[in-house]
């Protein structure tokens, strides 16, 4: 079994990785381009979005970094890095006629209680303008026993020095979703198919993040 910590190259796809609902195999790769991941699902719903890939989330604190070159991305695609469980949040690209948006996302909810249906799809508190095609997104997940557990989401352009964006993201620990939140690469579109993003580094650190990513 490859070390939950470190780098991971998508050469392939390692046993720690699963999906959050059954994968269409057309629409990824793994290889030297590292993970390609093309729209798969028509939504506004991260929870209905097909080919959503996670990762455990190694306690009790630990940092997760996607480098995620977004410049195949189409008008109304998402693409990016979520804390995902019954209540989530999400860091990402967004592309809105013809322009970049690195976007906060907080605020997406599913009813453990009954069917798991989706209550709310989120609403975006935070974003600004990028250009360039490439870009790391960093999610700091606190994950110690108690109440208060907060993840942290910021964006690099150039992999090395790291800005916040939006505020920080209480988890929550209820009972129904009792394996806990994960890490998760999104890609989805809400216009049509044929976009994609490639993913050539997903790197996890025990602790704070603090290494710089290539």
């Amino acid at each position: 079994m490859p070390s939950l910590t470190g780098p991971d190259l998508f050469k392939s796809l390692s046993p720690q990785w699963e999906w959050n609902h059954n994968p269409d195999p057309t629409r990824f790769s793994v290889g030297f381009n590292g993970l390609v991941l093309q729209t798969t699902t028509v939504t506004s719903d991260l929870y209905s979005a097909r080919n959503t890939l996670t990762h455990r989330i190694q306690g009790p604190i630990s940092t997760a970094t996607v480098k995620l070159v977004y410049s195949d991305m189409h008008d109304g695609d998402r693409a990016g890095l979520a804390l995902l469980r019954d209540s989530s949040a999400w860091i990402g690209v967004k592309r809105d006629g013809g322009l970049f948006t690195i976007a906060f996302t907080t605020g997406l909810t599913m009813d453990g209680d009954n069917n798991w249906s989706t209550i709310s799809t989120g609403n975006t508190t935070a974003s600004a303008r990028i250009s360039g095609g490439t870009i790391w997104l960093r999610v700091t997940a606190d994950v110690n026993p108690g109440l208060g557990k907060q993840g942290n989401f910021s964006y690099s352009t150039n992999g090395k020095t790291f800005t916040p964006l939006g505020s920080p993201f209480t988890m929550t620990d209820a009972w129904q979703f009792f394996l806990g939140y994960r890490f998760a690469i999104f890609n989805y579109a809400t216009a049509s198919l044929g976009g994609r993003i490639r993913v050539p580094l997903f790197q996890l650190d025990a602790g704070l993040g603090k290494r710089p990513v290539v």
